[in-house]
């Protein structure tokens, strides 16, 4: 074969491959950057492997929650480079799997995005929020800490929630929340985000903005990340679920402005 000849065929391959790799690696969605600042990451999980990386993620069970239980073995990955986190039923019972960072990575402003596949029975919700003690102080708004549920989806029809919560749980409790429609997430992949800035938080799916809020004053503290299931009847009756069901998630990355 002539050096040519050999040539032309390793260009051939090049541009046959090449575009099949560009077109695999899923969209981020970043928002722009503030002016004169590009986005540097600052953490992230991509679930590779055939475990869940504890440095990062505790996984969190057994214990009751809600109309169900967490427990730990239903938050595993399934060695394709996904985070599962299952529900199902266990005798008279149902189970759901949940992690979160407390404790291993905790953060505050910055851009949070977490790419993820949807379960499709109903009676269960997953999530993607972040939480902190200081959500129970009560008497600095939610400066000292907010929870913010990024995306919340305990339907099935397209419709989805994103809330903060304040000032506790008792008496004092302050809300504040959004439900919109996204027909595209009942199936695929989507990227759940937000941008957080010491006075505002904005919220996306797929890099469109949903919300753009400074309810609460803006929560001014580190926080963790949670992606959890949990069984209730908000999205439906679960004994009409045909189970196992899983909330899948593909990566959860977050990003500093940086000079």
């Amino acid at each position: 074969m002539s050096i040519a000849a050999w040539f032309s065929i390793v260009a051939a391959i090049a541009a046959f491959t090449l575009p099949t790799t560009a077109q695999s690696t899923p969209k981020e969605f970043l928002p722009p950057a503030p002016a004169g600042q590009h986005w540097k990451l600052a953490w992230s999980d991509e679930f590779d492997g055939p475990k869940l990386d504890e440095t990062k993620w505790n996984r969190l069970g057994d214990e009751k929650r809600r109309d169900g239980y967490w427990i730990k073995d239903d938050a595993y990955l399934d060695g394709q480079g996904h985070l599962v986190l299952r529900t199902r039923r266990d005798g008279d019972r149902f189970t759901c799997g949940a992690v979160n960072t407390e404790h291993k990575f905790e953060h505050a402003f910055g851009y949070f995005v977490a790419r993820c596949k949807l379960p499709q029975q109903p009676g269960h919700w997953p999530a993607f929020w972040l939480m902190c003690p200081g959500v129970s102080t009560v008497g600095n708004e939610g400066r000292d800490g907010t929870e913010i549920d990024v995306i919340e989806i305990p339907w099935r029809d397209g419709q989805l929630t994103s809330n903060l919560h304040w000032d506790g749980y008792g008496k004092d409790h302050k809300t504040a929340g959004i439900k919109f429609k996204s027909k595209d997430v009942t199936t695929g992949w989507h990227a759940f985000s937000f941008e957080w800035t010491p006075t505002e938080y904005t919220l996306f799916v797929d890099g469109k903005e949903t919300w753009r809020t400074t309810a609460g004053g803006v929560s001014q503290v580190p926080e963790y990340l949670l992606l959890t299931e949990e069984i209730g009847t908000w999205g439906g009756d679960i004994k009409q679920a045909t189970l196992p069901d899983s909330f899948l998630v593909d990566y959860v990355r977050v990003y500093d402005p940086s000079k």
